[in-house]
């Protein structure tokens, strides 16, 4: 892959909506990785230093919330990496304060979502 590609790292545990994101990305010229739980995606992304990381919360083994914050501790990349929470949780609830604390680029409720939606916050930051 040559350097000027940009790549997305996409952690969901839900499959139909893991590969339709990929499928989409895929299409719009964008190299994907993907991780099934926050544990996996976590190795992967400080491994392979995505230029940006769709992360569910929910999710088996290590919640999306433990994962980030983990990332947001490990060096200057994962302090800055862009990182947009894909969630079913409300805005108030408890976690989502956590989430604000962890400075995500950005976070879409799913309720409120279509893929579509998806890609086009994930291409905005890409062309930044």
């Amino acid at each position: 892959m040559e350097s000027s590609a940009k790549t997305v790292l996409i952690i969901e545990d839900h499959v139909p909506v893991r590969l339709a994101i990929v499928e989409k990305l895929k299409k719009n010229g964008i190299a994907t990785l993907e991780a099934k739980d926050g544990e996996e995606g976590l190795q992967m992304a400080l491994e392979k230093h995505p230029d940006l990381i769709l992360l569910d919360l929910i999710m088996p083994r290590m919640s999306g919330m433990t994962m980030l914050e983990k990332l947001r501790k490990t060096d200057a990349w994962g302090k800055n990496v862009p990182v947009i929470i894909l969630t079913n949780l409300n805005p108030d609830d408890k976690i989502m304060r956590e989430v604000v604390e962890t400075e995500p680029a950005y976070y879409l409720v799913k309720a409120d979502w279509k893929i579509e939606d998806v890609i086009a916050k994930a291409m905005s930051f890409l062309s930044k």
